[in-house]
């Protein structure tokens, strides 16, 4: 047992991964933008589970946020800001925020926790495979996920001998986002195993990578063998 906290852990795969910890006993701090959506989640997970507020796209508030935050076993960043860019239709000021969140929001919340990481420590980084497969639209998620990798190898460098790894996930079926048009979306046709990812394989993948002490510095593609076609 130990303290597992799920940044984005308030809905979808944030929060199976939250409620996989505090099913292992784990103490679990959810975070969502919305304190209210927090803390009603972590009453529903159940457990010893808290639930705070944090704004990954106002990182200067970042370190009051997680203030309360103890010793940490665990660091899961899930949360993202889903946006359609191009450089014919490019939105500066959405741009802008989105790479707030998801690499200096991302950095900041390491690095606030960094002195509170128990020996042993892991933290996983979500990015998304949009890094290696462009689509319409996709500017500045593609580039923002290719980010990531080259911010988990820094901090795996920086932090050592704390561990940390990056998951990327194709499409995710039963995800909120995809659950109405799993069975039709284009990626099932290209899939190997005819199918889409699910939420749960993304959960353990996720889980294998803080739990296995050999994986350090990693991007962990959780695709169905999507990249393969």
């Amino acid at each position: 047992m130990g303290t597992t906290v799920v940044v984005g852990g308030s809905h979808g795969i944030g929060r199976l991964v939250a409620e996989r910890a505090a099913g292992r006993g784990d103490t679990v701090v959810i975070t969502s933008r919305d304190k209210g959506r927090a803390e009603t989640v972590a009453t529903e997970i159940g457990g010893d589970a808290k639930g705070i507020a944090l704004d990954l796209a106002a990182p200067t508030t970042i370190e009051a946020a997680l203030a309360e935050v103890g010793e940490v076993d665990h660091l899961v960043i899930t949360a993202i800001e889903q946006t359609v860019q191009s450089i014919g239709t490019f939105d500066v000021a959405d741009a802008i925020k989105s790479v707030t969140i998801k690499l200096v929001g991302y950095a900041e919340t390491v690095r606030v926790l960094t002195a509170r990481f128990r020996p042993g420590a892991s933290v996983v980084l979500f990015g998304g495979l949009a890094k290696e497969r462009p689509y319409p639209g996709s500017t500045m998620v593609t580039t923002i996920n290719a980010g990531v990798t080259g911010l988990t190898r820094t901090l795996a460098k920086e932090l050592a001998p704390l561990r940390v790894n990056a998951l990327h996930s194709g499409v995710v079926g039963d995800s909120p986002k995809w659950s109405a048009v799993k069975d039709t979306h284009p990626a099932v046709a290209r899939t190997p195993l005819g199918r889409l990812v699910t939420m749960d394989e993304v959960a353990d993948a996720t889980e294998f990578l803080l739990r296995n002490g050999g994986m350090n510095g990693h991007d962990l593609n959780v695709d169905g063998g999507w990249l393969l076609t």
